[in-house]
């Protein structure tokens, strides 16, 4: 310690606390002060809100792992030109999100550095990527999110579509996220209603019919075909690359311009596939004026050239996409292809249920589960298929129609295509008790 007291900067510390020149952080942030920071950086709209709400407490955790000790969270938004998200040609909107990327963080940062320059904590959340890749994908890959937060900020709500909508700018905003280890004076609340029209033209244009109009969602649809080009199709890829022969084989895996696509990805950044849920949205008082005055004129201008796009739509072999778009969009093409969703433990394999379960493929299904994993994990599961619901449960509970016992690394070998069913049953690494097409219905509810 005696050398840490002779150090220069240990000195200049000590002598300017001494002489009251220390700079000291508020006890309070005003928020006048804060909202008016951040307009003058770049944000078009801001709301703050305290993270000790309920409805936030996960979100709470998951911060705090990165950012010891956070208080309130700074919510704002930043506008995005409407009609280059809204044309049929993908790159417009590709150059439009990125750019609106670049600048929805540069505006975090902006704030971020002029309350380090005040003394106060503070930590901002990255907009999109990059995320915690070594979680993908059996967890969680982002720090912050920023969707609940904003809603509870009062920046807007969710639609049918999962997107949030501002109450002015609509749908066509990027949202970033500020937290902060102090108290904001005043904090904001949600929004006493939902912007969304409840319009259905998010359901129409959707390429693969991930959005149902009873406002369900399925997660596989979507991520398969519009995040082709990043996270599990850019892994897809990789091994078509790598199980190819020659070229000859691999042109006949990828089209010269899906290959030329992907290298476009790769050097400007990843480009979305569809979006066309934000696309087509007309909420938000901004945008609203247009579509009341002529619902057909936007159908014919926004909506339609989508619709009848003649393009590919990836898909998961026998999904419910795959036979969504042969139904609706006969003319778009459907290439199946895989989306990199192999879970790496029984965590993973649990979450990963949730996120492709195919409620059109199970509907003659009706049955319980018992999983019992052993070896590396030790855990027990219940799986529930009935109605076209799915239900997943830590533990045993009830009495089921299948008893699946395995050994975790041979089950999740299995789930990734990696090892043989009829091995593993003969080895005795994973037993059934219970009728084995049960155990086929249950993975045609689950196509990856």
């Amino acid at each position: 310690m005696a050398k840490l007291d002779r150090h220069p900067n240990v000195i200049a510390v000590r002598r300017r606390a001494a002489e009251g020149q220390a700079v000291t952080a508020p006890a309070v942030l005003d928020a006048d002060w804060l909202r008016s920071l951040c307009l003058r950086v770049g944000a078009d709209d801001v709301g703050f809100v305290e993270l000790e709400r309920p409805e936030l407490v996960d979100e709470r955790e998951r911060i705090e792992a990165a950012f010891p000790r956070p208080h309130s969270a700074i919510s704002f938004v930043c506008k995005l030109n409407r009609e280059a998200i809204r044309t049929p040609a993908r790159s417009h909107g590709h150059l439009e999100y990125h750019h609106g990327v670049d600048h929805t963080n540069e505006v975090a940062r902006r704030v971020v550095a002029e309350l380090e320059s005040i003394g106060v904590r503070a930590f901002n959340g990255s907009v999109g990527f990059p995320m915690e890749m070594d979680r993908f994908p059996d967890e969680q890959i982002w720090v912050v999110s920023h969707k609940p937060i904003a809603e509870a900020a009062g920046m807007g709500r969710m639609g049918i579509h999962r997107n949030v909508i501002h109450p002015r700018f609509g749908n066509f905003i990027l949202l970033g996220t500020v937290v902060v280890d102090t108290p904001i004076s005043e904090y904001s609340r949600p929004l006493d209603y939902n912007p969304c029209l409840e319009c259905k033209l998010c359901v129409a244009a959707c390429p693969t019919g991930a959005i149902n109009k009873d406002g369900r969602f399925d997660f596989a649809a979507c991520y398969t075909h519009n995040y082709r080009q990043f996270l599990g199709g850019f892994s897809d890829w990789v091994e078509n690359v790598v199980e190819s022969d020659d070229a000859k084989d691999y042109r006949s895996r990828v089209s010269d311009p899906e290959t030329v696509s992907m290298w476009q990805s790769l050097t400007t950044g990843s480009a979305y596939k569809a979006a066309y849920c934000v696309s087509v949205c007309p909420a938000g008082e901004d945008v609203l004026g247009p579509f009341l005055d002529s619902r057909k004129t936007h159908l014919a201008e926004v909506v339609r050239p989508l619709q009848e796009k003649v393009e590919t739509v990836y898909v998961v072999a026998d999904s419910d996409a795959e036979s969504y778009v042969q139904r609706r969009f006969p003319h778009k093409r459907t290439k199946r292809v895989g989306n990199g969703l192999r879970p790496h433990t029984v965590d993973g394999f649990a979450y990963g249920l949730t996120l492709t379960f195919q409620r059109e493929a199970s509907r003659n299904l009706d049955a319980g589960y018992h999983f019992t994993f052993v070896g590396a994990e030790q855990r027990s599961l219940t799986v529930e298929i009935r109605d076209g619901e799915l239900t997943v449960q830590e533990g045993h509970h009830g009495t089921p129609d299948l008893r699946i016992r395995a050994d975790t690394a041979t089950w999740l070998g299995f789930v990734a295509g990696e090892r043989s069913l009829v091995a593993a049953l003969l080895l005795g690494r994973i037993r059934l008790r219970g009728s084995p097409r049960l155990l086929l219905a249950f993975g045609r509810c689950f196509p990856s």
